[in-house]
This record gives C-alpha cells, structure tokens and sequence, in this order.
C-alpha cells in the first residue's frame, strides 16, 4: 500500500529510532497492534537500513517481567535494544511512580550514528527531541518524524511536527505494519500488557512517569 507523505529514497542510508512506549502508546490510542517483523521490512524493502533501534525502560525488581519477551523477540530479530532500570519514587499525593525515560540514550545515539546516515526516521511524538532533530539536520540528515494527530489531543507534539523535514501519519502507516486484529491477545487487567510474538509494551499512566 502506497503511504502518503513518504519520502525515503532506495540509496538512502537510513537508521530508525523507536521510543517504545511513545509508539506502544499512539499505536493503541489509534486501535492497532504493531507487527515489529512487519515494520523493520517495511523500511529494509524501501532503503540501505542501517540499524533499528528500540529503547524501553524495565522494572527489574519483579519475579517476572511481563516486557521481557518483547527486548528478546526484538533483540533476536535484527533491532538493536536499549534498555536500563526505571527508577520508583512516590509523589506527594502518596502514590508510586515509576520513571523511565530513554530520552538522552536515544538522542546520544542518534548524535553518534548520524554522520552515517542520509536519514533518520524517529517514531515518537516528544517535544522534548524537537532540538535533537535540529542538530540532526544540521548535520545534512533527514527526519522523518511518525506519530499521530488523529487522537484527542494529537500524540506528536507540534513543535517537534514543525521541526522534521517530513511528518508521516502513523495511522497512514497502520496497513504495512499492523498486526492482524485475529492474532491479538484476549485483553489482560495486568500492570502491563503484553504479546510475546511480536511484543507489545504498556505502562499503566498512574504508575509510569516518562519525566525525570
């Protein structure tokens, strides 16, 4: 399927960068699963793929770790995983919270990778990488950013959307690298949710604090 607004060409060198929980996050609010084999053919079938790199935070205190299959699957099908320990802290209300943001980790390798790069594709929507994507630019790469504007409020935030060279509508996207809906698991009530085949990430909002 021919998406809208894609502008990677078949000489380009190109690195993708994941903010796990960012893409987890639009991919449900919009009402799909993400198929990560489907996603890295996608770009190896369109470009030179360098590396495709995901970051999550883990609870590592836990028995079990319910995202632990999803960095295995990955880690063993050609993405390259960035993870460390999240942090718990308990707020002023009293409650716990939990932080884990990949922020500088993603930016350090995007920084160092991009002088072999022709063009990066990002799938977040933080404000917070809008500077990084300028200091990327200024270094002759591309950026094409990929959230979604389809929800309520919009997931990508509009100074970072403004900054790339190209936006892509993650919903756009939806049909080259969605999971089919018959393969999905029966919801679950767990802190996190998970599907071990393709691996799938969620922190519940009132426990997981990106900030920090």
């Amino acid at each position: 399927m021919t998406v809208r607004n894609l502008s990677i060409y078949s000489d380009e060198k190109i690195a993708i960068f994941i903010d796990g929980s960012n893409l987890y996050a639009a991919a449900r609010t919009l009402g799909f699963d993400i198929d990560y084999k489907r996603l890295l053919e996608f770009f190896r079938t369109r470009a030179i793929l360098v590396r495709a790199f995901y970051y999550t935070a883990l609870i590592e205190d836990q028995e079990y770790s319910p995202i632990r299959p999803l960095v295995d699957w990955l880690d063993y099908n050609g993405y390259t995983m960035v993870t460390k320990p999240t942090k718990e802290f308990t707020d002023s209300q009293g409650r716990r919270k939990i932080k884990g943001n990949m922020d500088i980790e993603l930016a350090i390798d995007m920084m160092e990778l991009s002088e072999k790069l022709d063009h990066v594709v990002l799938f977040s929507g933080d404000g917070d990488f809008r500077r990084l994507v300028d200091a990327v630019q200024r270094k002759g790469v591309r950026v094409t950013v990929i959230s979604t504007v389809k929800t309520s409020p919009p997931m990508v935030a509009d100074e970072l959307r403004r900054q790339a060279d190209i936006f892509l509508e993650l919903a756009d996207l939806s049909e080259n690298i969605q999971r089919d809906p018959r393969d999905r698991p029966p919801p679950r009530r767990d802190r996190f949710e998970r599907d071990e085949r393709d691996g799938d990430e969620a922190f519940a909002d009132d426990e997981f604090d990106r900030e920090g």
